[in-house]
């Protein structure tokens, strides 16, 4: 998640895709009419620097420019700009992996939406419950009256 969204980044993307990063921007640069900003967008500076400490990247190796960030429908358009057999390969699952994704987000947020009403529900009845409990401790705070014991005993002998 960057600014919000579900993203995929174009270092993740390059691997899958079996390509080096820069072929892949040089692609997009070529085509980056196709790429509106909901679709890509490259990282800024302190997106760039949290990502590198979560990742641990050297700072003599690894990358040296900021990667692009891609959301679902970036990721669509690649397979119009990455024309080979993998990249329809790789676009289909990775545009699985977004609808699974999505959807088990939306069942969450139902079960959240679900769960929250319960608990709405309780906290109403609450009082109710309250009082209720408070009268059964009432009742077991008494003490019970004395009663002669039942049946017979042997005091009762004639």
């Amino acid at each position: 998640m960057i600014r919000g969204k579900k993203v995929m980044l174009s270092n993740d993307l390059a691997e899958l895709y079996q390509v080096e990063v820069r072929t892949l921007v040089q692609a997009i640069k070529r085509n980056v009419d196709r790429f509106p900003d909901d679709f890509m967008f490259q990282l800024n500076k302190k997106e760039y620097d949290n990502l590198k400490s979560q990742i641990v990247i050297s700072s003599w190796g690894g990358a040296r420019s900021r990667p692009y960030a891609f959301t679902e429908q970036g990721v669509a358009m690649l397979s119009g700009v990455l024309r080979s057999k993998r990249a329809v390969r790789v676009n289909i699952a990775i545009m699985r992996a977004f609808v699974k994704l999505r959807e088990l987000l939306e069942s969450d947020e139902e079960l959240n939406r679900k769960f929250t009403a319960v608990i709405r529900r309780l906290a109403m009845h609450e009082k109710y419950f309250k009082v209720v409990f408070d009268e059964l401790k009432k009742l077991a705070a008494r003490p019970m009256p004395s009663r002669r014991p039942i049946g017979f005993t042997a005091d009762d002998a004639p």
